[in-house]
């Protein structure tokens, strides 16, 4: 039984980076022998393990073979035979299929594993697939983008981008589970330079198969990448990331788009509601009531930093949300309470009347 470090680590510990998570292989031994030692088991699909102490993840040398379309369309097969260069064959890029021997504390004890050449890759900033094995996961797709978005120097190998242009003409995206098409998308929005991601996309068509179709006209991803790396250079959240993404794009198609891919119901707001803002302030005039409709839609009463955030966001896009902040933090400190006690006995419809009374009179102070 050996244990190897290898991926992702590797590769950012060769670059001078922050290690990524660590992975492990285990060569040369079976699922009994790891519950035996302690480790927990936690694939389904194929034994990886988790570390008893140090919860890193372990997983069995396998080989694997294609027998259905998507990311779940493969056998695995893990026995002690099976070599370390085996299960790197099976990798996505040069990069991530070098390896390192380690000891029972994670020590390195042993020189660079590099089959596949990765470390003259990394040396010319290259993703260059394995092997024609590479076609059968299309999730590497997506992976590929959101590693550019991540490396911003790092280039594709013109096979590799040959490869993958294929692969989208084929139409095995379509058959990704949502879940992991989310997974990868929001993951390379929240990289340095998200803006790569969606430029791989659609040099390559894939962007049809994964974005709504506004996004894939090429006057508004040119806009939309602008704004998106303009975002992304404030650090803003995965929220905030998407309302940009989708701030030109139809509320039709995003509310499609989110149902789709199953985006959470808070991210999914944000976009929502930024949407609708943007159609606000784009307006020539915005009377009131406009504006208290628009507040009641982004139900402001209950999240009013909500949408403070997202006037921030509109302020950095150059949309002009002045009034609509001044409005907001006057409404935000107004006291409905004061209301209530007023009324007296006056029954709820009526108070309620008061209250979107008062409101419109502070939104019309504002104007």
């Amino acid at each position: 039984m050996k244990t190897y470090l290898v991926g992702g680590a590797i590769r950012d510990q060769l670059l001078g980076l922050a290690r990524a998570d660590h992975d492990y292989v285990v060569v040369g031994s079976s699922p009994g022998e790891m519950l035996e030692l302690g480790f927990l088991p936690v694939g389904k699909d194929f034994p990886v393990f988790l570390h008893p102490q140090t919860k890193d993840e372990y997983a069995l040398a396998r080989t694997e073979r294609k027998v259905g379309q998507g990311y779940k369309g493969f056998e695995f097969y893990t026995a002690p035979d099976i070599s370390l260069e085996d299960d790197l064959a099976r990798r996505d890029f040069t990069v991530n299929a070098i390896a390192q021997e380690v000891d029972t504390s994670g020590q390195a004890i042993g020189p660079l594993i590099d089959p596949f050449q990765g470390q003259l890759d990394l040396s010319q900033k290259i993703f260059r697939h394995i092997g024609p094995a590479f076609t059968e996961d299309p999730l590497r797709i997506l992976r590929l983008a959101r590693f550019l978005a991540r490396f911003k120097d790092f280039s594709v190998a013109p096979q590799t981008q040959k490869l993958v242009s294929h692969m989208v003409q084929d139409g095995e995206l379509r058959h990704l589970v949502a879940e992991r098409v989310w997974q990868e998308l929001s993951r390379g929005l929240m990289e340095p330079n998200p803006s790569r991601m969606l430029g791989m996309l659609a040099t390559t068509q894939a962007i049809q198969d994964v974005f709504p179709q506004d996004l894939c006209q090429k006057r508004i991803l040119d806009k939309t990448v602008v704004a998106l790396d303009q975002v992304a250079s404030s650090q803003a959240t995965l929220p905030l990331r998407v309302a940009s993404l989708m701030n030109l794009v139809d509320l039709e198609q995003i509310l499609s788009w989110t149902l789709q891919l199953k985006v959470p119901l808070e991210i999914k707001s944000y976009a929502v509601i930024f949407r609708k803002l943007r159609s606000l302030l784009e307006k020539p005039t915005i009377s009131a009531k406009e504006y208290l409709q628009f507040l009641d839609q982004a139900d402001f009463w209950r999240k009013p930093n909500r949408l403070l955030e997202l006037i921030q966001l509109a302020k950095k896009l150059d949309l002009q949300a002045a009034n609509l902040e001044g409005i907001l933090l006057r409404l935000k400190v107004f006291d409905t309470q004061e209301i209530v006690l007023k009324m007296g006995q006056s029954t709820g419809a009526q108070i309620g009347q008061a209250i979107v009374q008062s409101r419109l009179q502070v939104i019309e102070a504002c104007l």
